[in-house]
């Protein structure tokens, strides 16, 4: 089939440096953040003395035609996105590749993109070619009324072009719609590749190359300049004469990067990215991404490669292609940032949701990639959490929602916050918490890092033995839903989480603890399936009848090894969705054709077979081909019409490579950290 992604990533690195394509063809509209803010990449093939575009829309002002290149092809990967065109003659294939790979930290943590230009005659003939690449100065400010500044500087034999923001006000506001205004893009490229680089207005760097195949020797440094002037905006552009190219293929790459400074404030303390760690700055940053962009791309290539062949053979084709869209999202919607000790700290972002920080049932949901690729990094998020719950500023007897909006991480803001107990989280929070901290030991077989938390975990698993069975009126991950009394599958949410907890104490040879709350476990799994039984499937909530909801909670049972539910639940579950999926995909529960994209791939895994997998992929796969909305993969939609109900860009899409770690030679596998 002909396969169409609602958004396409381009340079996704972190919540600030992430550029999309939301449109079928790269040529339709100028690319975006991941918010929706044109934050514009173009691309020009002049071929023969005459130019297309393959990157960016028609470029505002020109006084020359600049049609677009045909674009033949789109593949996206884990790590790179492919797009191949042609015109005149030549074919362009157009990659980007973030080299995301997440067992190897120093490597994961670079804001760095590389974009690679590669260039063949199709039709036999030789072709004179020159190639031109651009970014505009809305990549380095919130909104365009602001104004920049740029420049070049030399490290060594490189030449960087560099743009930031005048007022360069360092994590100076905290929320949600919001882009980086701090900092500084680079852009290069090495320096055998021969490249002639620019600093000036859009339309006459852009019209200089059009006309002539190179760009202005004479920077204009008519600065500083509100990114919203019309005309011009800065652009800090590459261009690259390849001369006669025939039938062998000539290529030249260009690497973004933005370098931040400082990433998060956590606990009234300014953090350094990781990558700066060991005292690297922008040069450095910028240098090694040049100097080791051969082998990068050749890790990349294979990592790939490998990653979707195992894909496919767990999910088929449709899944792979979910999963690969899923990747650099997950990731970029977190920041690792260093401690003043030199400790990792992983800070997801809830983009979209409310901008909160380090949440708790956003880790959750995407704890799975973590699981697979590397636990530290769900140790670098989790870590946050539990020194701030163990700290005198959390007050309550459970686990909080999160640590603050993003960037600020001083406290958590949603709901009542420290001061009230309105719309907490209770005990979806405190299960999350202690699921995820077993899920980690397990994956690790060490539980040292539960004993250093063992009693403020005991704390919480107290808490859902005493409030967990029937919860209260609350909240929980699916908090847009509203409060919901009596919720069946947060309770079931409870009872395995006791069970994890219970395993943990036996892990570290506390009998007494293991005994008490695994019969606890056990006497509340028991209740469980004579409350929420309804026939044919288990209820929404326990006090009403002929209602249904997805138990995607119960995966932990089966993978912790736990064993507190009989396995006919799981079966006699999926057995219900298979009768009640939509066009697009099985709604969530009853009340609503909205869904969860995570918390289908979740329940699509409790009868562990691998059809039922295809089975509920299969709509979504659709859903992916025919949405209206256009937007960064979106977990939360409408499975009869496929629009999104809301959120966009969250690491919660990481949720949906939890059917590979029912491979438990798959996991061993990845799990290199």
């Amino acid at each position: 089939m002909t396969v169409r992604f609602p958004a396409v990533p381009l340079v996704v690195n972190d919540p600030y440096l992430s550029v999309w394509s939301m449109t079928d063809k790269l040529t339709d509209q100028w690319s975006r953040h991941w918010t929706g803010k044109t934050q514009a990449l173009c691309g020009i093939a002049r071929v023969d003395g005459r130019s297309y575009r393959f990157m960016g829309a028609v470029p505002r002002y020109l006084s020359v035609d600049l049609p677009p290149m045909e674009q033949t092809s789109l593949e996206v990967l884990p790590t790179r996105t492919i797009y191949q065109f042609e015109a005149a003659g030549i074919r362009l294939r157009l990659t980007f590749l973030t080299p995301l790979l997440p067992f190897d930290l120093d490597l994961m943590a670079r804001p760095v993109t590389c974009v690679d230009m590669q260039v063949e005659a199709v039709d036999g003939q030789s072709h004179a070619v020159q190639l031109y690449f651009d970014a505009g100065s809305n990549l380095v400010v919130n909104v365009p009324e602001q104004e920049v500044v740029w420049g070049r500087h030399r490290v060594n034999d490189l030449d960087l072009l560099w743009m930031g923001s005048k007022d360069q006000d360092v994590l100076g506001k905290a929320g949600d719609d919001v882009r980086i205004d701090w900092g500084y893009l680079y852009v290069a490229v090495s320096p055998d590749q021969q490249g002639a680089g620019s600093l000036g207005g859009d339309v006459a760097v852009r019209e200089h190359f059009i006309r002539t195949g190179s760009v202005p020797t004479v920077d204009d440094f008519d600065m500083p300049r509100r990114v919203g002037e019309r005309p011009p905006m800065t652009v800090a552009a590459w261009a690259f004469d390849l001369g006669s190219v025939g039938a062998s293929a000539q290529s030249r790459y260009v690497v973004l990067a933005y370098d931040d400074q400082f990433s998060v404030e956590y606990m009234y303390r300014k953090l350094r990215p990781y990558w700066r760690r060991n005292g690297a700055n922008a040069g450095d940053l910028v240098q090694a991404a040049l100097n080791e962009y051969t082998s990068i791309r050749q890790r990349c290539e294979a990592f790939d490669s490998e990653l979707m062949r195992d894909l496919e053979q767990v999910g088929g084709p449709a899944y792979a292609r979910l999963a690969a869209l899923a990747f650099r999202q997950c990731i970029a919607a977190n920041k690792l940032v260093v401690e003043n000790d030199g400790t990792p700290l992983f800070f997801s972002k809830e983009n979209f949701s409310n901008g909160c920080m380090g949440t708790v049932d956003i880790t959750y949901p995407s704890s799975p990639f973590f699981l697979l690729f590397n636990p530290n990094l769900l140790e670098a998020q989790l870590t946050p959490i539990l020194d701030y719950a163990m700290s005198g500023r959390w007050p309550w007897p459970y686990a909080p929602h999160d640590i603050g909006r993003y960037p600020i991480a001083n406290g958590q803001v949603y709901g009542g916050g420290e001061l009230s107990e309105t719309h907490q989280m209770p005990v979806e929070e405190s299960g999350n918490m202690l699921l995820l901290v077993a899920a980690l030991c397990k994956a690790r077989r060490d539980v040292s890092y539960a004993a250093r938390y063992h009693s403020l975990l005991r704390q919480w698993a107290q808490y859902l033995c005493d409030k967990g069975l029937d919860p209260e009126n609350q909240l929980c991950t699916d908090d847009f839903a509203g409060h919901l009394a009596h919720n069946v599958n947060l309770s079931l949410k409870a009872i395995v989480a006791i069970g994890a907890f219970a395993w943990l104490c036996e892990a570290q040879g506390l009998t007494d603890d293991a005994q008490q709350f695994r019969a606890q476990a056990e006497d509340m799994a028991a209740q469980w399936v004579q409350m929420a039984d309804d026939g044919n499937h288990y209820r929404l909530t326990f006090d009403k009848p002929g209602t249904w909801s997805q138990k995607y909670n119960l995966v932990w049972d089966k993978l912790l090894g736990l064993n507190l539910f009989p396995a006919e639940v799981a079966q006699k579950e999926v057995a219900s969705y298979r009768t009640r999926q939509g066009r697009y995909g099985l709604p969530l529960d009853n009340r609503s054709a909205y869904t969860k994209l995570d918390w289908i791939i979740w329940s699509a895994t409790l009868s562990e077979d691998p059809a039922d997998l295809a089975l509920f992929v299969e709509p979504i796969d659709r859903w992916l081909n025919e949405t209206e909305s256009r937007v960064p993969l979106c977990d939360w939609f409408y499975t009869d019409s496929g629009k999104q109900a809301g959120f966009q860009a969250r690491s919660v899409v990481g949720g949906v490579y939890i059917p590979l770690l029912y491979h438990a030679d798959l996991w061993q596998k990845w799990m290199r950290g």
